[in-house]
């Protein structure tokens, strides 16, 4: 039987003898034996919480301290029923009647009446107040905490699985001193209960020996009273020690040692204290009418044990200096302006009113959604985007947030505070400030949101704050994937293909396509919103297109053709793919007007013609857009690039294809002709 098992089936069936033997009556070699175990797990349980170096290596110490009263308890229960019964409780109680206390039964009771006092009005309250105040604290400080652990995750110093181990135990921390709090009212109520219990013997067995056994009056008084003292005191002592370990464990600090190990290196960490120690010791010898013997001896044990520590604050000053040299460059170095002049590749900024969103304590969940949405995007994208730093920025206007990329503003938006955003047609007839939904343009009205619900039975989109910025985020992101990607992100994916795929990655190296070409071509496919999951299929495409020619745009438009089915798909419609095209005329004056550059190829067209071919791509994308259509334009292959930078400005969200990426798969609809004058529905 394994561990886990036995303790499944032991603990509970241990808890569940202890409260029988509260009514079933025990012989007294068991009580000897039950006693013992008492005493000997009084003992472990001390030297466990003398040895953790922290509390929560010990969580289960409240349970235990239940576990242990009850059963301190239940044997208390069947030593009065056998002093009662019999006059006789086992070895162990008389034992500690006769040896422990000298068989008198005024020293037994002082004894047992200083251990209680010792245990409930010291240790006990002292625990308790601690108990109580680390409870209180240790509440106060999660959302601190959780903060954190947050801002280290979100800047890379920590990964998710560390940032949800402390979690754990910042949690576990909060709930082992609340039940701590709570535990230590057992230890309270124990010694209530020993004080009840020793009087209840006293009184019931000096009445039972002298009426049902007809003992003397000195007699019944010296049988019973010493076995009612010794049962106290056997119980006394192992609770007196599960007090001290909820001192112990109560008031220890967290730290890389255990408590032995702790006293002893802070005490010999204090040289001087023990020279002046010694001497004050010596001194109290000379006073005249005290005892000169022990005063001397352990005067001159401090002197001794102060002659040999060594000068720890001087070694310690010495090892800071040392390890102070390397810590790190000062604040005016050229490193540390260099770390304070870095721009972050993709930055948040928040209005101080919108500092709830960022913050778990208040019931912000924005962080969290970023990172949701940082795997989203990788798997959507191919490329793991950068951390999103976060901050609050007081210039901003309330309910105001700002996304940059590289330092640069590229999205704005609002997030007021109280309200959702509503999205529909049908708006007059909700309150709030209306606006439009910061992606797509949409109109828009921050609701408050007690009217939710309302705006919800009437049809429209309910859009909470968090999820407006997340949404704003994740569009912002895909559409600047391609500045965002970093020539050390080439290099991450490289060693993830490599690691896959070698001979793909040796033959890109074989080929002498270099790191700088590579990220050119993988930012290009990003830049046009072309996923880069098929890592090892462009790098097949790239290798072989250059062999022939170490052109960027060839390069990359050969990585397009292997992914055109992809492509394609992914505009597609349930296998339905709608486009517009070219009318010939147009296309092959297009191809006349291709010249080579040193940017790639371009179009060589008349600016009044370039601005007219514009327009008419424009209104022929709107069409599609006001049919509910995506914009995708298919044209030759040799003109797509080219036309897409065209137009790019124009029609941000216009798809241009080559004929040679459309999937087979797919039905393709032209529903578009776009004209030298005019375009055309089909």
């Amino acid at each position: 039987m394994n561990s886990n098992r036995f303790g499944q089936l032991a603990i509970p069936g241990a808890i569940v003898a202890v409260v029988v033997m509260m009514v079933v009556p025990l012989p007294t070699v068991v009580v000897d034996m039950l006693l013992a175990v008492n005493m000997s797990g009084a003992v472990l349980i001390l030297l466990m919480s003398m040895h953790v170096r922290r509390p929560l290596d010990f969580s289960v110490f409240p349970t235990m301290l239940l576990v242990c009263t009850m059963f301190r308890l239940a044997l208390n229960v069947s030593a009065t029923r056998l002093v009662l019964l019999h006059g006789f409780a086992g070895n162990v109680i008389e034992a500690f009647g006769h040896f422990v206390i000298g068989g008198s039964v005024v020293v037994g009771l002082v004894l047992f009446f200083i251990l209680v006092v010792i245990q409930f009005m010291v240790i006990t309250k002292g625990s308790e107040r601690v108990a109580e105040v680390a409870a209180r604290f240790t509440l106060d400080a999660m959302p601190g905490k959780q903060m954190a652990i947050d801002a280290d995750l979100n800047a890379g110093m920590i990964d998710e699985e560390e940032a949800r181990r402390r979690r754990r135990d910042v949690a576990a921390e909060a709930d082992f001193y609340g039940a701590m709090d709570g535990a230590s009212k057992f230890v309270k109520g124990d010694a209530i209960a020993a004080i009840v219990i020793t009087t209840v013997n006293l009184i019931g067995g000096f009445v039972v020996g002298v009426i049902q056994h007809h003992l003397s009056i000195g007699d019944a008084v010296k049988t019973y009273s010493l076995l009612s003292v010794g049962d106290g005191m056997v119980s006394q002592i192992p609770a007196l020690m599960i007090s001290v370990s909820a001192g112990i464990i109560t008031t220890r600090a967290a730290t890389d040692d255990d408590l032995g190990t702790d006293v002893l290196r802070q005490f010999s960490a204090q040289k001087q204290a023990v020279r002046a120690a010694g001497v004050v010791a010596c001194l109290i010898a000379i006073v005249p009418g005290l005892p000169k013997v022990p005063f001397l001896v352990v005067g001159a044990l401090l002197l001794v044990l102060a002659a040999r520590l060594k000068d720890t604050r001087r070694d310690e000053a010495a090892g800071t200096a040392v390890e102070a040299a390397p810590a790190g460059p000062s604040p005016d170095s050229p490193e540390a302006l260099m770390d304070q002049m870095r721009v972050d590749a993709l930055s948040l900024e928040v209005s101080v009113d919108l500092i709830d969103l960022v913050e778990p304590g208040r019931g912000g969940d924005l962080l969290d959604r970023m990172r949701a949405l940082r795997r989203k995007l990788a798997l959507e994208l191919g490329v793991v985007i950068p951390l999103v730093r976060t901050r609050d920025n007081f210039e901003l206007a309330p309910g105001t947030y700002v996304l940059r990329v590289h330092g640069v503003e590229l999205g704005r938006g609002e997030a007021v505070a109280g309200c959702v955003l509503a999205i529909g047609d049908n708006l007059q007839t909700l309150p709030g400030a209306p606006t439009h939904e910061p992606v797509f343009g949409l109109a828009a009205k921050w609701v408050p949101i007690e009217f939710r619900q309302q705006a919800e039975l009437q049809g429209c989109t309910v859009v909470d704050r968090a999820s407006v910025i997340t949404t704003h985020l994740a569009e912002l992101v895909r559409t600047n994937a391609g500045k965002l990607l970093t020539r050390q992100d080439v290099k991450a994916l490289l060693d993830v293909a490599h690691h896959t795929d070698p001979a793909v990655v040796d033959d890109l190296a074989a080929a002498q396509v270099s790191l700088g070409e590579l990220h050119v071509v993988l930012r290009g496919l990003l830049e046009e919103q072309v996923a880069i999951r098929d890592l090892v299929r462009i790098l097949e495409a790239v290798t072989e297109r250059a062999r022939t020619t170490r052109d960027p745009e060839a390069l990359t438009e050969a990585a397009r053709l292997v992914l055109g089915p992809a492509i394609s798909a992914d505009l597609a419609v349930d296998g339905r793919l709608a486009v517009m095209t070219l009318e010939p005329m147009v296309e092959h004056g297009i191809l006349e007007r291709l010249r080579a550059g040193d940017g790639g190829t371009f179009l060589a067209l008349e600016p009044d013609r370039a601005e007219n071919l514009v327009r008419m791509v424009a209104a022929a994308a709107h069409d599609m857009e006001q049919r509910g259509e995506q914009a995708v334009l298919v044209c030759a292959s040799q003109i797509r690039s080219p036309l897409r930078r065209l137009v790019r400005s124009a029609v941000p969200l216009l798809r241009v294809l080559s004929y040679a990426e459309l999937g087979p798969q797919l039905t393709v609809e032209t529903i578009g002709v776009v004209s030298d004058g005019v375009h055309a529905a089909v």
